[in-house]
């Protein structure tokens, strides 16, 4: 391979003067006009990676994943269908802030030095993007890079994330003992349809699902999953399905608003009895929830599926005899404080926490034998790590339960996309649950009771001046703060609150939980005024900080 073309191709694509980029936990994520440059680079980084791996392929995604429409984002995926290998992010960087053309291909000759690359390898790209208006901009870009290079490379179109992150790990995995699947939307929708149909049969059917997906990727990809499953045991209505019209994706709907707001989506109607989720606007994130005869409104976030999932695991694996084999837990700091009491006191399963980051618990869950990881948001999956297959392909069941709940896991297994979190295998994931358990959405939420909790972002002029320790529970830096969130909290009962710089866009997370909600919003907005009054607030303060 030549970088010969780069220049030629790089100067199609100038990078934006007086702008400075940084791969964070998602990659790049900006205003999708100003991503251009940064674009076609990360399409000739994807090259190297590809060689750097003998020829393996690489995907790149363009999203943004619960962002307004009007940014957009990239990102690598490796191999397996994981995160980028964390010291690749730096070369990311350096790429994308070069400020010549001639500075572009001199990154690359040193990066394939560094990396001892063989630049006679054939590279090999997947790519894809979601429904954003800016997508075909940045897409052409992606494909001039690979062009510059002679890159094999395949575009899935307009899919989910964790669609693009599956047919990855396929692709890789294709003729070996540890296939994965089929590398198509018709060959995801199969595996993980089929495994959902072999778990429910025989069970009692559900009502209908009610799916807000963000007026996002998640609207089309779902149906055709309900399409392929073609069975009263998935009957779903979509609501929040508008990709054509501007300015709708994630406009007061998706996973990311439900959470934050703690109330349901604009566009849907809920009813008591009724069952509702909903995906962000790239379907990697899943949250559901409903209201009771009251009318009160009910959240099952991640930390609810995490502890669904995490009893169901762990019956299966009482059932199944298997007495080595473990199941554990991974949270971050966002976790609500019930949740980890209950996975501790009630389950007596270990439990971790790692930063923020699906990056971050994706490692921590891998030295698990089952783990299973849920931010607070609705983003994860369950691992199953080479011991615990191992562990279950040596299994003797000695009864027709043990072999039931052998062949149980084995499907649950196949009904996950490991590879990455994926809202619509973690829809199908929760539906076996709760349908195999006869249960309703409020049986589900009497596992245990919530703290009241609330989230808030704050604007700040620089968000890289906040430090964390603690997985990212506490702050050392600015100076100060910490000492005067440790005050505030202090005078709130079971109060706990942090702050940590957000990994997607220019803003700080403000957490807080209390024993009431009066306490709990009291509290958030005491630290929210807190950070923007000493740590550079931007604009106008918000009316309601305290």
């Amino acid at each position: 391979m030549s970088f010969a073309k780069v220049p030629e191709h790089s100067a199609r694509h100038p990078k934006p003067a007086g702008t400075t980029f940084a791969y964070g936990t998602a990659g790049f994520r900006t205003t999708g006009e100003v991503l251009e440059s940064t674009v076609f680079r990360l399409a000739l980084l994807a090259a190297l990676r590809s060689q750097s791996k003998g020829g393996q392929v690489i995907g790149v995604m363009i999203t943004a994943s619960h962002n307004q429409e009007s940014d957009n984002g990239v990102k690598l995926i490796d191999p397996l269908g994981e995160m980028l290998q964390q010291s690749w992010e730096g070369y990311c960087t350096q790429l994308a802030n070069a400020e010549t053309d001639s500075e572009v291909t001199g990154l690359l000759a040193s990066i394939a030095e560094a990396e001892k690359i063989d630049l006679a390898v054939r590279a090999k790209v997947a790519y894809a993007r979601d429904t954003r208006p800016s997508g075909p901009l940045l897409l052409a870009a992606l494909e001039d890079g690979l062009a510059a290079l002679g890159v094999e490379a395949t575009n899935y179109g307009v899919v989910t994330t964790p669609q693009l992150h599956y047919f990855v790990r396929c692709l890789n995995t294709a003729g070996t003992a540890s296939a994965y699947g089929e590398a198509s939307e018709a060959g995801y929708n199969a595996k993980y349809g089929q495994a959902f149909l072999r778990l429910v049969e025989g069970k009692a059917k559900p009502s209908t699902l009610h799916i807000d997906s963000a007026n996002g990727v998640g609207a089309p990809q779902v149906r055709k999953l309900a399409d392929a499953i073609s069975s009263p045991y998935f009957n779903i209505e979509v609501h929040n399905d508008d990709t054509a019209t501007l300015g709708k994706l994630n406009v007061d709907c998706g996973a990311d608003c439900v959470k934050s707001n703690q109330h349901q989506p604009s566009g849907v109607v809920l009813v008591p009895g009724g069952r509702y989720c909903s995906f962000d606007g790239d379907a990697d994130r899943l949250v559901y929830y409903y209201v009771d005869d009251s009318g009160a409104f009910h959240l099952l976030d991640g930390d609810k599926i995490s502890t669904l999932v995490a009893t169901y695991l762990r019956d299966l694996v009482s059932a199944a005899g298997i007495a080595d084999l473990q199941v554990g837990v991974v949270q971050t700091a966002y976790a609500n404080g019930s949740s980890t009491s209950y996975i501790k006191n009630t389950l007596k399963l270990p439990t971790v926490f790692a930063k923020t980051g699906v990056k971050h618990l994706h490692h921590e869950a891998e030295k698990m034998h089952i783990g299973v990881y849920f931010e607070a948001n609705g983003h994860g999956t369950v691992l199953f790590n080479a011991s615990a297959v191992a562990m279950l392909k040596a299994a003797k069941p000695t009864t027709p339960a043990q072999a039931d709940a052998i062949e149980r896991l084995w499907a649950l297994r196949d009904l996950i996309n490991e590879s990455v979190g994926d809202a619509m295998s973690d829809m199908l994931l929760v539906e076996t649950i709760l349908i195999c358990k006869d249960w309703t959405l409020a049986q589900w939420d009497e596992a245990y009771t919530d703290l009241p909790s609330r989230l808030l972002k704050v604007v700040v002029d620089d968000r890289n001046i906040f430090r964390t320790t603690n997985a990212e529970q506490t702050l050392t830096s600015p100076p100060g703060l910490q000492d005067i969130v440790d005050a505030v909290v202090a005078k709130f009962p079971k109060g706990r609150s942090f702050v940590r710089p957000s990994g997607t866009e220019d803003a700080v997370r403000v957490y807080a939980e209390a024993a009431t909600r009066g306490d709990c919003d009291q509290l958030a907005y005491t630290v929210a005024g807190a950070v923007f009054d000493n740590a550079g607030g931007r604009g106008v303060r918000p009316a309601e900080f305290l």
